[in-house]
Parts: structure tokens; sequence; C-alpha cells
């Protein structure tokens, strides 16, 4: 059973309604669909519904019958504007290190169901840490981190920043990087990526 992000993300490709539109173009019924695909009407019926997705190697069966790509299926999602909202209840959760009891940080992901990102956004919470925890990290791109709340030390290289709530940085991210809360309170921020 697909969860409920999923069943959403598969859904706005409407590939039931594609291969619908493609059978009756051709005068096709199930029946005779499913004698070229080798797959069962009730099978079909369902895919066409949207009731089921197809796996890919379902897929390239019915778009080999109609002299389509997989591409078929999935290109005409764009033709509408990228809107994906995330409810706070919905938000997918990214600790520092899995499965790790002492963590400096969590990351709870902004824009997870968007497809094609040009950057990743995150509401990030930042817990105590001793210096001697802190995990220098690198990643492709650049980074900027605005201080929603709390006191964020942010180590760029052999360097240390403070952010107070409001403050805002950007820096190059291939530099090694980490965060620490410094001060007692609740530390918390967005973080955006980008690469």
């Amino acid at each position: 059973m697909l969860s409920a992000t999923l069943h959403a993300g598969l859904s706005g490709y409407e590939i039931g309604v594609k291969l619908r539109s493609l059978r009756l173009k051709k005068k096709m019924g199930l029946v005779e669909l499913g004698k070229h695909t080798g797959l069962s009407p009730a099978l079909l019926s369902k895919i066409e519904r949207g009731r089921l997705f197809p796996t890919l190697p379902t897929l390239l069966r019915i778009a080999l019958v109609f002299s389509v790509g997989l591409e078929f299926f999935f290109a005409g999602a764009r033709e509408k504007p990228l809107i994906a909202v995330v409810r706070k209840a919905e938000r997918v959760r990214l600790p520092e290190r899995p499965g790790s009891r002492q963590v400096a940080y969590r990351f709870e992901s902004l824009d997870y169901p968007a497809t094609e990102r040009h950057f990743n956004s995150y509401y990030a919470e930042f817990l105590p840490a001793a210096p001697a925890e802190l995990r220098p990290h690198t990643h492709p791109g650049a980074e900027f981190i605005y201080a929603l709340a709390g006191t964020l030390s942010v180590h760029v290289d052999s360097d240390e920043y403070r952010l107070e709530q409001g403050d805002s940085m950007y820096f190059d991210s291939t530099i090694p990087h980490s965060y620490r809360r410094s001060g007692g309170r609740m530390c918390s921020a967005i973080v955006v990526t980008t690469g």
C-alpha cells in the first residue's frame, strides 16, 4: 500500500488518463489491449482508473503497443505549474545521523514532494552538542541559513559565525561546515541548499 505522499505524487502524472486516451484514440478495448500486452483487462482497468500504478516494465509493455516511449506518460505533468504544499504534520524528518542517539541537529524537509527542485529547504532544530561532537560535512553548491530562534554557531572551515534570531548567512557549502546550538535556549533555523 502506498503512502498518501507517494499516491499524490504519482497521481500528478495522470498515467491512467493518458493510457485511456491512447487506447480510445486507437479504438481499442481493454480486452484487445490485454491480448497485445499480456496483461489482464481488470489490471488495465485499475491502471486507467488510477486505482493501481504500474511498474516500469508493465508501463513499457503498454507503451510499446502504442509506439510511444515511457516519457509520454511522464512528460505531460510539467504542462501544469509546479506547486507542492507540505503540511506541518507531513514533514519528513531527517536526523543528522540515522539511528544515532546523539545528534547535533534534526532537519525536516519543507519541499520534498516538489519534483525537479532547484534547491532544498529545511526547518532545522539544533540540539545541545559538545564541540567534540561536531562533524563537519560538505556538499555541492551553496547554503543559506536564516535563524528563527536562539543562537546558532556555524563553523565554516576554521571560522565560527554566531547567528542570532533574524540573522542570516550564505556560504559555499563545498567548504567543510558544521552547526552547534549556543546557550540553553531552543535554537531553530530555515536552511536552504543548492546543488
